[in-house]
């Protein structure tokens, strides 16, 4: 009997060593699940819950678990803030958020500035669609990592692509009215003008981020323009119903777009019958040709019932559980520091890597056409029911997506 506390001991010390062993990874989703971009948002979580699923189904991240805690910021920075407190408060060392540059700012003060606070519980964002620029460059922090291309590098591929196109001589620029539509904005304005100077600027509109129902106004300025084309980063409801509103005046332009194939995209397009008119940039498309990309959409779509809208996020969650296993670690000062540089195969094929100089990932990048599949076979993906699917136009490998970044990083 005197041994029984030796023993009782030894069981408490194996219970919590499983215990420890079988703690959970809580990736804190920060983003909209109500409001304007909640349709979005939704896509978003589902994917990420997705992942998590493939994951753990493989082991987890070295033994853990990991599970996804969604947060709504109804796309509001000040709520952003709320949430990332409550994560923090319930111990979750990592979040993840995209749909919001200006939200991504605010998240990236809100770490950067806790992290500083609180040494030995610090917090990772990684972050899968905040493109502005200045987030890896002028506002860059260490523990901000970013798996979408920025902004400009979009714009610098999509205008290499315009620029070869005869046919576009005047263009009208429609975005919304926060840091990333300004900075889309600007960079078409830039490039536009030193890559196809004879091409006239005939409309440059910013109208508020998710508060608009009635496109209409919008698209008479712009036939009333002559504009044969529309550039334009709108997201979520802010490109549907600008494309329905497009299809129910009968407007016919091409249209060179960063977001058209999310929710309610596809259907406005097919509405307003511009077949192969509607062009995306993109980090992967459906119909890549890539037989592990497409696996993964048809598996996708099957338990999901949505288009993969996030290759990205694929990614970003694959590149976290390599980070883990190369550090050894779930420790987010660990797995940052394995993060940086890391060299990666991404899922629409082609290597990707993380650069250590802003954390800004490069990858190949892809401008797609939405319209009628010529042949099923090879591309036997369509977008919302509506028989038409992306098509690649072009493709622009990682070498030639570099941009150079002003970043001067602090480091811990």
């Amino acid at each position: 009997m005197r041994h029984l506390p030796i023993a009782v001991a030894a069981a408490v010390l194996m219970l919590g060593g499983a215990a420890s062993a079988q703690e959970t990874v809580k990736i804190g989703y920060i983003d909209p699940l109500s409001g304007g971009g909640a349709s979005v948002g939704e896509g978003g979580l589902k994917t990420f819950q997705y992942l998590a699923d493939e994951l753990n189904a493989k082991g987890g991240v070295l033994g853990h678990k990991v599970e996804i805690v969604p947060l709504d910021n109804k796309t509001n920075p000040q709520e952003s803030l709320v949430q990332a407190q409550k994560a923090v408060d319930a111990g979750i060392r990592y979040i993840t958020q995209g749909n919001g540059s200006s939200v991504g700012a605010a998240l990236e003060d809100f770490v950067t500035k806790n992290n500083s606070r609180n040494p030995g519980k610090e917090l990772l964002y990684f972050n899968y669609a905040a493109v502005d620029p200045s987030l890896t460059n002028e506002k860059c922090s260490y523990w901000h990592f970013r798996w979408d291309a920025s902004s400009d590098i979009k714009m610098e591929a999509l205008t290499n692509y315009m620029k070869d196109q005869p046919s576009i001589k005047k263009v009208y620029l429609i975005n919304q009215d926060y840091s990333f539509g300004q900075s889309v904005r600007s960079d078409a304005r830039k490039m536009l003008a030193a890559k196809r100077p004879d091409v006239q600027i005939v409309g440059d509109e910013l109208h508020p981020l998710l508060k608009i129902t009635d496109f209409s106004p919008y698209i008479a300025k712009i036939k009333a323009s002559g504009a044969d084309s529309v550039v334009t980063g709108n997201w979520g409801q802010d490109i549907a119903l600008l494309l329905k509103a497009a299809a129910d005046a009968g407007l016919k332009v091409n249209w060179y777009t960063y977001y058209a194939g999310g929710a309610g995209g596809p259907t406005a397009i097919k509405q307003t019958g511009l077949d192969h008119q509607v062009y995306q940039i993109t980090e992967g498309i459906p119909n890549s040709g890539n037989k592990a990309a497409m696996d993964f959409e048809k598996d996708f779509r099957a338990k999901v019932n949505l288009s993969l809208w996030y290759p990205r996020a694929v990614n970003e969650m694959r590149m976290f559980k390599a980070a883990a296993e190369k550090a050894n670690s779930i420790d987010p000062v660990k797995v940052a520091a394995a993060l940086e540089g890391m060299k990666f195969d991404v899922l629409d094929g082609g290597e990707g890597f993380m650069r250590a100089d802003d954390h800004q990932f490069f990858q190949p990048i892809y401008i797609s056409s939405f319209g009628t599949l010529a042949d099923k076979a090879k591309e036997p993906f369509d977008e919302e029911n509506t028989g038409w699917g992306w098509h690649l136009v072009s493709k622009i490998d990682t070498a030639n997506a570099m941009v150079p970044t002003t970043c001067k990083m602090k480091r811990p």
